[in-house]
């Protein structure tokens, strides 16, 4: 029980301070909750990873490592809650892995304008695993951004869909691709504009 509040305890304090700030100084991710692990960052630079083995009588359990993947611009971070809801982000993930980027819907998410504009932890870690698979991010982003469009250009007008001059406004109210420039979240950060051109993204343009 009192093992319990601790652990309770904890996690309020850091949740506190993510609200405020992501960045903690001296932090070790094998210190860390395993709820706060995946997408932190030690204040060594390196990424934090959630990892699982099996222990006695068959129970999976997990806990936070400290990976060989480095961050070179931020330390000492953990991930804000709304970035993670923003980019379609699971803390419970296991491991660093791009197989995410095959989904529509991870990518929509992450590609969505409020993760674009404020969530740069989670850009710099996806644009490397697309990078690694031989990708890149903006591509993957241009591409998603046009198949949202014509999918809700073509969708019948019974069935709730909308027309091509529409589009733009899908994603509004939940951060999807398409969310129209002039929006309360709209940024010159996000890569689409309203005519599905690019434009100037966030951090370094030459990164994603």
């Amino acid at each position: 029980m009192v093992a319990a509040l601790l652990k309770m305890v904890t996690l309020f304090a850091l949740s506190s301070l993510l609200i405020l700030n992501g960045a903690i100084g001296d932090l070790i991710c094998e210190e860390l909750p395993v709820e706060l692990c995946a997408y932190s960052i030690s204040d060594t630079g390196k990424r934090c990873v959630l990892e699982n083995y099996l222990a006695r009588k068959g129970m999976v359990k997990y806990q936070c490592k400290t990976s060989e993947v480095v961050m070179e611009t931020m330390s000492g971070w953990i991930e804000a809650e709304a970035c993670i809801n923003d980019c379609g982000l699971d803390r419970n993930v296991v491991g660093i892995s791009s197989d995410y980027l095959l989904s529509p819907n991870f990518v929509a998410k992450l590609c969505s304008q409020p993760c674009f504009s404020y969530c740069p932890n989670i850009l710099d870690l996806y644009s490397n695993l697309a990078q690694a698979e031989g990708m890149n991010l903006r591509d993957i982003c241009i591409r998603g951004n046009a198949v949202s469009r014509r999918a809700l250009y073509i969708l019948p007008k019974s069935s709730g869909g909308v027309d091509g001059g529409a589009a733009g406004t899908a994603g509004e109210g939940n951060g999807a691709i398409g969310a129209p420039v002039g929006s309360p979240l709209s940024s010159p950060a996000f890569p689409f504009a309203d005519d599905g051109s690019t434009t100037a993204f966030a951090s370094s343009p030459d990164n994603f």
